[in-house]
């Protein structure tokens, strides 16, 4: 394997459980050295994708290679070379910080001392707990402790499904910035997340739904895709805001957004200042005399649910 090759290549890949499609022929590739994120609602198919990767399961169709090698015909070779990270604390909670880390270097034949270098700038932040119990320890230190020892023995690439969720928003940040730091230095990392202030900071993401790829792009330049004047609408009676949009004519898509809410409008060559002051004329003329109406520029959030919208047809 050489630089230039994808670290992880999946082509066609499928796998059902019953009658549940968790993954529906999907194919992507990460680059060398990227920091690559999987964006999607709880039952995307996320987990199973970083579980048919990290060879814990098999794949029903397609094929995927981690680092060159196949994930069904090699994959003891796989599990040594990469570090997971599951969706929850999957550590000893009786063992101490110093024992897990141990313990799982002595799995990989390896100790805490010879990755040193790689989790050094990680573990100095927990080794003052180094004693005390993981079980008491604080989300984001149980995050990074994680994060330590999947780094232990050294991987080629780091696989993390939501790594940060239920942590505080500073963790998040700090965590976020060790990730950054390793994929500085080389390492490949994939990640999926909820939280879009971590996806801004990957260099590719993802979008999943319904165990399919909707698009794969550079998150700055996603929003760009989104193709109708887009509002937000705000107003004190929200629940009737909503039902206002929602019944007129010309309305192409209303989903809340935080204390917004977000007006798609199906006549895509309007003029967005003008149509924001329509917008408001015909709120007030259904009651809604406070509303304030903004033209504003589309986010990811904001792609997500347009490409949802369309992929039930593209399905059909």
């Amino acid at each position: 394997m050489t630089r230039a090759d994808p670290a992880v290549s999946v082509s066609a890949l499928g796998k059902r459980f019953g009658d549940v499609v968790a993954l529906d022929d999907i194919t992507f590739d990460v680059r060398a050295g990227e920091l690559f994120g999987l964006i999607g609602p709880d039952g995307a198919g996320k987990t199973t994708l970083f579980r048919l990767l990290t060879t814990v399961q098999l794949p029903d169709s397609g094929s995927a290679t981690v680092l060159g090698l196949d994930v069904v015909k090699q994959y003891r070779a796989i599990r040594s070379r990469i570090g997971y990270m599951p969706g929850r604390f999957s550590l000893y909670a009786d063992l101490s910080v110093e024992e897990n880390l141990r313990f799982f270097a002595s799995v990989f034949g390896t100790t805490p001392e010879a990755g040193h270098q790689l989790i050094a700038p990680i573990y100095s932040q927990i080794a003052p707990f180094a004693e005390r119990r993981a079980g008491a320890l604080s989300g984001g230190m149980k995050q990074k402790l994680a994060l330590c020892c999947a780094l232990v023995h050294r991987p080629e690439l780091l696989l993390l499904d939501e790594p940060t969720t239920g942590v505080d928003a500073v963790s998040r940040r700090e965590f976020w910035d060790l990730l950054e730091t390793l994929r500085a230095d080389g390492l490949t990392i994939v990640a999926s997340t909820p939280y879009m202030d971590e996806a801004m900071r990957c260099e590719r993401v993802a979008l999943i739904q319904r165990g399919r790829i909707l698009d794969i792009a550079d998150p700055r330049s996603m929003g760009g895709r989104f193709q109708r004047p887009l509002l937000a609408v705000r107003s004190a009676e929200r629940m009737r805001l909503l039902q206002a949009l929602r019944a007129l004519p010309h309305t192409h898509s209303v989903f809340p957004f935080g204390d917004a809410v977000h007006y798609a409008d199906a006549r895509a060559s309007r003029d967005a200042p003008d149509l924001a002051a329509e917008l408001e004329r015909e709120l007030e003329q259904q009651g809604i005399t406070d509303a304030e109406v903004a033209p504003i520029e589309p986010g990811i959030e904001d792609v997500f649910m347009e490409l949802m919208l369309r992929e039930p047809a593209e399905a059909a």
